[in-house]
């Protein structure tokens, strides 16, 4: 019985170090097969840089999201930047697991999800929508300043809780979830400037993969049945269709509404890479 008990009181640190050694050796292997993600290169490691030295992260123009994105991202400095690109790779891997798990997910869903086309676009740019899809999982008023970090992909879903706080509570709960982030909004304009005004450079970026404003009957449609049947799923799924530039990656919302399902998903990641093989250059 006594070695029984020091069995069961060593298994959580034999766990932490298998975990560990995988994370390791994750962080290797990806730090030598990886290409150089340009969105880490060019956008967020700046922009963190510049942070930490109290510069303004939106003095590079390429940087567009909101400045507390970048807090995670402060001790990937402290690695070389191909390192730091292949934890954050991992980081992105693990947090939509996360997601699709507390949204009902089974492993397969899950398996699928991460091998599909926006999950790969994703690891490939370097890019953050895994940050902001943990916005979904949160209570609204953590989650609102998730959701700020990539409106275009989460913006029906914060109309959904507003909703459903006017509902509970009249203006005081739709003031109480938003104060967090309108008190963060606040003090990043006192300290950057308005820099959501610098918004407007994305219309000379290329790889817009919006629908938009094909989608706007279906995204309507999404925001109604969001708001009739109070479920996120729909909300998560019409802000891309709503939205007039979106990233392949930004897609990742949808796929993750529909991950209780999995079959669906199994079809939609299918009907991904069929779109990408067909649009792909000869």
């Amino acid at each position: 019985m006594e070695q029984m008990k020091k069995n069961l009181s060593s298994l959580p640190l034999s766990q932490l170090l298998i975990l560990s050694s995988i994370f390791l050796g994750l962080v290797v292997l990806l730090s030598y097969t990886l290409p150089t993600a340009p969105d880490w290169h060019n956008h967020f490691r700046p922009a963190t840089q510049a942070l930490i030295q109290g510069k303004n992260p939106f003095d590079n123009k390429l940087y567009l999201n909101a400045p507390w994105t970048l807090i995670p991202m402060i001790p990937l400095l402290l690695v070389s930047e191909q390192v730091g690109r292949a934890i954050l790779a991992i980081m992105a891997l693990a947090s939509l697991a996360f997601v699709g798990y507390r949204l009902g997910a089974k492993p397969l869903a899950i398996i699928f999800i991460l091998l599909s086309p926006p999950v790969f676009q994703l690891m490939l740019d370097g890019n953050i929508d895994w940050l902001m899809a943990l916005g979904f999982v949160l209570p609204p008023h953590i989650g609102l300043i998730f959701l700020a970090i990539k409106p275009q992909t989460g913006f029906v879903v914060a109309l959904l809780w507003f909703y459903q706080a006017w509902k509970k509570n009249g203006w005081r709960e739709v003031v109480r979830i938003s104060t967090p982030v309108t008190i963060l909004f606040l003090i990043s304009f006192l300290l950057y400037g308005l820099w959501p005004l610098n918004f407007s450079i994305v219309n000379e970026w290329k790889g817009n993969a919006s629908l938009w404003p094909s989608s706007i009957p279906v995204g309507l449609a999404l925001l109604a049945t969001a708001l009739r049947r109070e479920k996120i799923e729909y909300a998560m799924a019409a802000s891309p269709c709503l939205s007039p530039y979106v990233l392949l990656h930004s897609w990742i919302g949808p796929l993750l509404a529909i991950s209780a399902s999995t079959i669906e998903t199994i079809c939609a990641v299918i009907g991904l890479w069929i779109l990408v093989l067909i649009r792909a250059p000869v």
